[in-house]
């Protein structure tokens, strides 16, 4: 009770604005919604800040930081923003936009020359702008922080080997080390590193003095831990590895911190001491750049709008005859969600500390009917149904695919000579090994796999850490019968 007390207290101290048109009422009935949802989700800990009119109105934490610990989630709390962090990089681009130091349409060679592409054409032609906009032609390269610990200078000089997945300009695949190349963009144009150039342009002006650039500078202990579900169980992860790609994905705030942000975001980049970027370059951030695919969100499906955009580091859609600018943010056990309607002066942030923890997309279309355009559609029911749904059909390609097992089949050849080092200039090593009547892969020291004999060459098994998932390693023979290439979850690897 004495938390939601405070809650409402920030209704009568950020004055009288937004009391005109958020009620005390209004604000109980969420805060009560959240924590009903965020149990039927089974999110340990959640926390959530929303914005009217340059007001907070609702800042709060929800559940624990770790599941079987006490410790509550408050609003100091820090989670990971992930992918929300790509707006914050654009800010600074932006900024680099108004001081003449570069300029959205440059070439990208003209600051980063090793950043070369399979078609010469595709290094010539891609602009900064593409490298935030995902559509630079290349598809996915994920693979670079899932299963390896390389710089982002080696990512970037392996990109030659990518292969485009569509013509420059001509399609919309999310691309997470494009955002990294961005980053050091401005690294090369400020002479600092992207973490210290968003501290001091950032957090520091907006008073964000609990955000963190990455997981490795965050000074305090009160920090959420991820979770996911393995064989039905939700348990605590370790955290994944502080990202190289940082400019794409690393930053770490809480609920006090990222009201501060949205509110400047909701205001044309304005705080206390000025405005971070000029209404020019702001109007450019959130004009629509290029279209995504309705098969990015599965929400859309139920959604339907009537169109589907994405500004700089911004996602897109009519919701109500309104324009709602929106992102996710996903990490290893860790979930974040923001977004805005800009005429109606609304914002709200939401994170979670549950893998993929959807009850954000309920969240955060919730709150927009509930405080703003009305409404009493059942987004928890419509949405659990949707997920449920997609979940079923992934535990039907499973059994499609186990359907699909030739039974009574053997190995080519004896274990052991499939046994050795696998290499790729693409993807790094991968080693096999021969472990009883199992093989034991390890890619760059990063995945690793014990397998068993699934049909003809094709082998299948769990993973060292605790997953839902299994890996797939299939080898290819060569003219001479010999072990050629090792294919393990899709990527290509030659014996050595």
């Amino acid at each position: 009770m004495k938390r939601l007390f405070a809650v409402l207290f920030l209704l009568t101290a950020f004055g009288s604005q937004a009391q005109k048109t958020i009620s005390a009422r209004q604000i109980q009935e969420f805060d009560s919604y959240v924590e009903t949802v965020r149990k039927e989700w089974g999110v340990p800990g959640m926390s959530i800040a929303v914005v009217k009119d340059n007001q907070v109105i609702l800042k709060k934490g929800y559940g624990v930081r770790e599941i079987g610990k006490p410790e509550k989630v408050d609003t100091q709390t820090l989670f990971a923003c992930a992918s929300t962090t790509k707006a914050m990089t654009v800010i600074l681009m932006g900024m680099l936009v108004d001081e003449g130091k570069v300029r959205w349409d440059d070439p990208v060679y003209k600051y980063l020359p090793e950043l070369q592409f399979s078609d010469p054409y595709t290094t010539r032609e891609i602009r900064v702008r593409d490298l935030l906009i995902h559509n630079t032609g290349i598809g996915s390269t994920d693979f670079f922080t899932g299963y390896m610990n390389i710089p982002v200078n080696e990512m970037l000089r392996r990109m030659i080997y990518v292969k485009p997945q569509y013509p420059v300009r001509g399609g919309f695949v999310y691309q997470n080390i494009m955002y990294s190349a961005a980053g050091r963009i401005i690294e090369r144009i400020t002479g600092k590193l992207w973490s210290d150039v968003i501290q001091e342009r950032i957090f520091t002006p907006l008073g964000m003095t609990q955000t963190a650039p990455k997981r490795k500078f965050i000074k305090t202990n009160n920090v959420t831990r991820p979770h996911d579900s393995v064989n039905g169980t939700i348990q605590v992860l370790e955290y994944g590895n502080d990202s190289e790609i940082g400019s794409a994905g690393a930053v770490w705030s809480s609920a006090d911190d990222m009201s501060k942000w949205i509110i400047c975001m909701l205001d044309s980049s304005k705080y206390a001491g000025g405005r971070l970027v000029k209404p020019e370059t702001w109007n450019e951030i959130f004009k629509a750049q290029n279209f995504f695919p309705a098969s990015e969100y599965p929400t859309m499906e139920i959604l339907k709008p009537s169109w589907m955009t994405y500004g700089l580091g911004w996602y897109q859609h009519d919701y109500k005859g309104k324009k709602l600018n929106f992102h996710t943010g996903s990490l290893s056990g860790l979930t974040a969600i923001t977004a805005q309607l800009p005429e109606e002066k609304f914002a709200i942030y939401i994170f979670g500390n549950y893998d993929h923890a959807e009850v954000r997309h309920v969240l955060m279309y919730k709150a927009i009917d509930h405080f703003i355009l009305g409404g009493n559609r059942d987004w928890n029911k419509e949405f659990k149904t949707l997920y449920s749904k997609l979940k079923d059909e992934q535990r039907k390609r499973e059994q499609e695919l186990i359907a699909k097992r030739v039974p009574d089949t053997s190995p080519s050849l004896p274990l052991a000579q499939y046994a050795g080092r696998y290499e790729s200039p693409l993807y790094g090593e991968a080693e096999v090994n021969l472990s009883g009547k199992q093989l034991v892969c390890n890619v760059n020291n990063v995945v690793k796999a014990t397998v068993s004999h699934w049909h003809y060459d094709t082998f299948m098994g769990p993973y060292e850490k605790a997953s839902d998932n299994k890996a797939t390693a299939r080898f290819s023979l060569n003219s001479s019968g010999k072990v050629d290439i090792l294919f393990f979850n899709g990527m290509e690897f030659r014996k050595k």
